[in-house]
């Protein structure tokens, strides 16, 4: 790839110097439930969810897929689940073991995502009193940065009606 061009030779060589394999997520399932678990924490404090329950049948389905994005992939599930759930339990679709499909989420996002993501949109604009940027506006506490919000509360049609 250097050689193409595609990747930068002083890149290259700076990660050469000891290379260090990290196998797929496919080969270590061992590490799928702790992983699930910090993301679940990590993505519903961020959003104020109270997740507090994976049933096992999570963690069979999550055992029992290939995950060709890896830990990516997992955490993305995860962070589309906390938000869809309903209630304290992880609910999570899956694609059929072995299918190369996405986890089931419609194109373009479902309406459900959309009214979830445009709550928590309210609900942290609301708690930062309208503020949107800095280290205590409504970007922070979503994890986002404060275009991002800005983008997205055009994109619902949100004010800041808060202050």
């Amino acid at each position: 790839m250097v050689e193409e061009n595609k990747f930068r030779a002083d890149l290259y060589y700076r990660l050469h110097v000891f290379p260090v394999h990290v196998p797929p997520l496919r080969e270590r399932r061992e590490d799928i439930p702790l992983l699930t678990r910090y993301f679940v924490q990590k993505h519903a404090q961020r959003m104020g969810r109270n997740i507090d329950s994976i049933s096992t049948s999570v963690f069979e389905a999550f055992a029992n897929y290939d995950w060709p994005g890896n830990i990516r992939e997992l955490q993305n599930v995860v962070e589309r689940s906390v938000i869809l759930s309903k209630g304290s339990a992880l609910q999570v679709a899956m694609p059929e073991p072995g299918s190369k499909a996405a986890p089931v989420t419609p194109p373009g996002r479902s309406s459900e995502f959309r009214n979830a993501e445009r709550e928590m949109i309210l609900k942290a604009l609301e708690e930062a009193r309208g503020k949107v940027g800095g280290p205590d506006g409504a970007a922070a506490c979503l994890g986002l940065r404060r275009t991002t919000l800005q983008s997205r509360m055009r994109k619902y049609n949100i004010s800041r009606q808060f202050q």
